[in-house]
């Protein structure tokens, strides 16, 4: 039997949820979805300049789980920008 998941920390609360390629309707755009709990990793480090370990008290994790909630919001926002897809925030 797993541990059950913690909650950890967000302090964002996105207003926009979507970023897109421009002038390419939605309908023909494959859609990476972005969590919250990445685009907090990912505000830490990118907007506060946060080290891994500060960050990772603010999100109340250790700081191997902060880096790897980090690594999976460069690959999903890296995949988007490469590859011309839209990026959806979910909660």
């Amino acid at each position: 039997m797993s541990r059950p998941r913690l909650n950890r920390k967000i302090g964002f609360n996105p207003a926009v949820t979507y970023f897109k390629p421009q002038g390419i309707p939605m309908r023909n755009l494959e859609i990476v979805e972005l969590t919250t709990e990445e685009m907090e990793a990912y505000r830490l480090r990118h907007s506060r300049g946060l080290d891994q370990k500060q960050a990772a008290e603010k999100m109340h994790t250790s700081a191997s789980t902060y880096q790897r909630i980090l690594y999976l919001a460069y690959e999903k926002i890296a995949d988007a920008l490469v590859n011309g897809k839209a990026i959806k925030i979910i909660k």
